[in-house]
This record gives structure tokens, sequence and C-alpha cells, in this order.
């Protein structure tokens, strides 16, 4: 999906008051998010995420109801719109500061502390969309790859089935990133609430373990975060396998964007290239 068709998605969902042509894009993913006046609204990419788009709504009210700093929903139902998930919610006041690390693990301890909501949340599936994302790379990726990816897949995923977890499991984010806070005037929210689950509560820190090791984090910025939470997931003997898991499922979420972005098959390409030769000291780069 290019930002061509998610505004003619827009356009057709007639959501009031948010212009098609007018509105700004803010973000262009999975999720096409588009800006007008006090509302946002995310337009997905196929009909297979409409269940998790409306799982999403229904997440932001349960943290509404707990009082939980995060994003709150406009509109309780996700729409489908010609074959693409629709959903509407209230604007974020503009930023005061960029999100840092310890703020996203001052929000990650109050979810942590969160009992079960009264809906079903999934486990954390993060090697779910392995196959999605390669099929979408189609013939743009090496078929050797995608089969690489995908024999690295059932590997981790064996692994991590067996794990025993330090933390008592419940709700999780899911995608712990410091992109997904967001500061305002009146302090750090949560945002892109998708990815919610029940699952290990050590999926949230080991994101960040992989942030430092990956992707450029400082050290002294995971420390902060690690300080912040009150703990260091790396002290625990399944912080590999999950680590592992996160990082095969990175590489396979930047093939889907492989057909339309050469940047992508690069990116993609290297870090591949670094899993088959186990070189965990290649840099990767955000997309």
């Amino acid at each position: 999906m290019d930002e061509a068709r998610a505004r003619d998605v827009l356009a057709a969902a007639g959501v009031v008051a948010v212009p098609a042509r007018g509105a700004r894009l803010l973000a262009l993913g999975e999720n096409a998010v588009f800006a007008a006046g006090d509302l946002v609204v995310k337009v997905g990419r196929d009909a297979e995420l409409l269940g998790r788009a409306q799982r999403e709504l229904d997440i932001a009210g349960w943290l509404a109801e707990a009082d939980v700093p995060a994003v709150r929903a406009a509109e309780s139902k996700a729409l489908l719109v010609e074959g693409h998930p629709v959903t509407v919610w209230h604007r974020l006041p503009d930023p005061v500061r960029p999100a840092e690390p310890r703020d996203l693990a001052e929000l990650l301890r109050v979810v942590h502390a969160l009992p079960a909501p009264s809906f079903a949340l999934p486990p954390r599936e993060l090697l779910g969309g392995v196959e999605r994302w390669l099929r979408l790379a189609g013939d743009a990726i090496d078929p050797a790859d995608a089969a690489y990816l995908r024999e690295r897949r059932d590997g981790f995923a064996a692994a991590a089935a067996g794990l025993t977890p330090r933390l008592v499991p419940g709700p999780i984010h899911g995608d712990a990133l410091p992109r997904n806070v967001h500061v305002g005037p009146h302090g750090p929210v949560l945002v892109d609430l998708e990815t919610f689950s029940a699952d290990l509560r050590e999926h949230d820190l080991v994101v960040m373990v992989l942030s430092r090791d990956r992707y450029g984090l400082a050290a002294a910025a995971y420390d902060s975060f690690t300080a912040a939470y009150g703990w260091d997931v790396r002290e625990w003997e399944g912080c590999s396998v999950l680590r592992g898991a996160r990082e095969t499922a990175s590489c396979a979420w930047v093939a889907q964007h492989a057909p339309s972005n050469p940047k992508a098959l690069a990116e993609f390409e290297r870090r591949v290239a670094s899993l088959r030769e186990e070189d965990e000291t290649v840099r990767w780069y955000s997309f």
C-alpha cells in the first residue's frame, strides 16, 4: 500500500473532519497514519489486520478505564473500507521533547502491574508475521534468504515455548520502543497499541537489548532504561532466545517493503547477511 492508495481509502471512509487530500501523512508502514485537525486516522495494509485494529481500539478503552497514559480512541469500532481497516483516534498535543528510554521504562512498569482485561489478549506472536512479510516481499528477495528466515523462525519459536520466565506473565505492550512513547505537556503516553498481548513481560524488555546491540542505542541510555524499570533482562537466561526471535522478526519485517523500495532491499540483505554470519557487531538501521 502506497500513500496514494491510502489516501483513496481515507477518502472512501468519509471520516468527518478529515479531508483525504489535505490530511498530513505521519507514517507509512503496516499502517498509513494521517493527521487532520484534532483527529488521527490509521489505514491498515490489508483486511487481515481488521481484527487487530479492533483489538487496538478495545485496548485503548481498557487503558483509559485503568487511567494508564496512552493514546485515546475517537471511535470504538474499526471500519473495513475497500479491503483496508480504518480506525480513528484523538490527536495528541505536539511533543515537548523526544521520548527517552527511561520514559518507556516508567510506562512499562505501569503496564506490567495491570491485571488482565475483561477481554482476551492474544499471546505475543512475535514471529507470527514472518510468513506474511515474506509473502509480501515476493520475488524481490532471494528465495534462499526467505527459506533461511523461515527455518530460523521455527527454531526460535520452539525455543521460546520452553522458556521459564523470571517475571509474572501478563499484559505487555509488545513493541516497547521509545518511538512508541509520546511526551506531551502532561508527560509520556503510550502509542501504537496494536501489539498489546498477554505473555512474558520479558518480551517488552528484550526490545531495548536489541536496540543497544543492533541499532546504536548508547550504553548509558540503556542503563537509564534498566534503572528506571528496576531490572536488566540480560540477567535472565532466556534473554538470548527472545532477542534472537525479535531479530528474526525485525529482519523479515523489512522484506515487505523490498518490492517498492531499493533502500529496504539493501537493509534486508544487510540484516540477513549478519544473521547468517552470526556477526552481532553489524549495525542495523531503523526503517
